[in-house]
């Protein structure tokens, strides 16, 4: 399917005629710029005879130059890959050729990070990038230069043809040359934003094949060395082959026997990485659904907890009650203190017994704390006028030193 900035196109097993089942995995490429479908068969037909099926995207030679034009490639392509995932989700591989992270794979991360604003629905690229199980780089990634675009173009694999003219090649370096004197900073920007925006891959903890050669003039080994070197060193599981001779994006056709070995090798570990983080994903989930239950069950046991707790809670940061145990007396009135002795039995059932191993300094007083709290509002301040009496002592027992007794106040 045509889009502004390239096409993009299904190449299904059960599309071929070749008695294929559904689609079971998904491998897409992100083919260097200018190539046709024939370029690419080969390693389509691969990836086909290791049951995964293609997304082919081929992007325009300026993508590298405006990245709106990338952008909008790169939004169809997820909206694509969206229609299919939400029918069944399916390992994702990405493989990227020569410039084919620089004209679109990067917007397409960046989409799905959420970095780039496509109006593209949040939770379709998040379950996109949950699928994604590894990265494949054959030749690539290339250094974000203005002569970038003059060395693709003058290339044998781009103009077909073992050596371009030389008008076509001083064609190429003038438009390059302009480029870099009106877009330098603009460059700058882009080369930084593209290498961030590969490196910002390793939080999604999936393995990395990178095939490359001493031999290609347009990806250097050093550049593609350094790349493998640092994504190790943040950690990721990077797996670089490297071959002397092939030329650039033709190592398959130079090294059939040892390109398949590696990409049979990694996509089957794609797959189990893919299981893996299927797992773990459903785990996150079913943890979230309890925290969500224990959060509805929380405010009522919150609430029960404070109805306890709270009566032992401070009052403006004074503490009310230092034991933990007391008696709370019934809703009254007022309240009658009174000094030990017994009481007579129908008024015992109004009496609140204090503990005798508290002494007179640690007894209820009205003028402590807890006093004010409890008998500010209801006794005055004149002692003479509080309903205070001694109880007195009847036949049964005598008066029992230490006791005290409160009583409801008259008041």
């Amino acid at each position: 399917m045509w889009g502004y900035g390239g096409k993009y196109y299904w190449r299904k097993r059960n599309n071929q005629g070749g008695g294929g089942g559904s689609c079971e995995a998904i491998v897409v490429v992100f083919a260097w710029m200018s190539s046709e479908e024939r370029n690419l068969k080969n390693h389509v037909d691969l990836y086909d005879s290791l049951l995964w099926d293609s997304l082919v995207c081929h992007s325009q030679f300026l993508n590298m130059f405006l990245p709106d034009k990338a952008a909008d490639l790169a939004s169809d392509l997820v909206s694509e890959l969206v229609k299919e995932l939400k029918a069944k989700p399916v390992p994702l591989v990405f493989a990227s050729f020569s410039g084919g992270p620089n004209a679109c794979m990067y917007k397409v991360l960046q989409i799905l990070e959420g970095i780039c604003d496509t109006g593209l629905n949040q939770d379709d690229c998040r379950m996109v990038r949950n699928c994604i199980s590894g990265f494949i780089y054959d030749s690539c990634p290339v250094d974000f230069t203005s002569d970038l675009g003059a060395r693709f173009a003058v290339h044998p694999t781009t103009l077909k043809m073992s050596k371009p003219p030389k008008p076509f090649v001083w064609a190429a370096n003038g438009i390059a040359s302009s480029l870099d004197y009106v877009f330098l900073n603009r460059f700058e920007s882009l080369r930084a934003e593209f290498w961030q925006t590969l490196y910002s891959t390793i939080t999604m903890r999936v393995p990395y094949l990178i095939l490359c050669s001493e031999n290609d003039d347009l990806a250097p080994y050093q550049t593609i060395h350094n790349f493998a070197t640092r994504l190790q060193e943040l950690g990721g599981n990077v797996k670089l082959v490297k071959w002397n001779d092939s030329p650039h994006v033709g190592h398959y056709r130079y090294n059939q026997v040892d390109y398949k070995a590696a990409v049979s090798d990694f996509l089957s570990k794609a797959a189990s990485v893919y299981l893996q983080k299927t797992r773990s994903l459903d785990r996150e989930a079913m943890k979230e659904e309890t925290q969500c239950d224990d959060d509805m069950t929380e405010p009522t046991t919150q609430s029960f907890g404070a109805s306890t707790s709270g009566l032992n809670r401070s009052f403006n940061g004074t503490p009310l009650v230092t034991t933990d145990h007391f008696f709370v007396p019934r809703s009254t009135v007022g309240y009658y203190v009174g000094n030990g002795g017994s009481v007579q039995d129908e008024h015992k059932q109004d009496l609140i017994r204090l503990s005798s191993a508290q002494n007179d300094e640690d007894a209820v007083k009205p003028n402590g704390v807890l006093g004010q709290i409890l008998f500010d509002v209801y006794i005055p301040k004149n002692v003479e006028d509080w309903d205070v009496k001694l109880s007195e002592t009847t036949g049964r027992s005598k008066r029992r030193q230490g006791k005290r007794f409160i009583r409801r106040s008259r008041l």
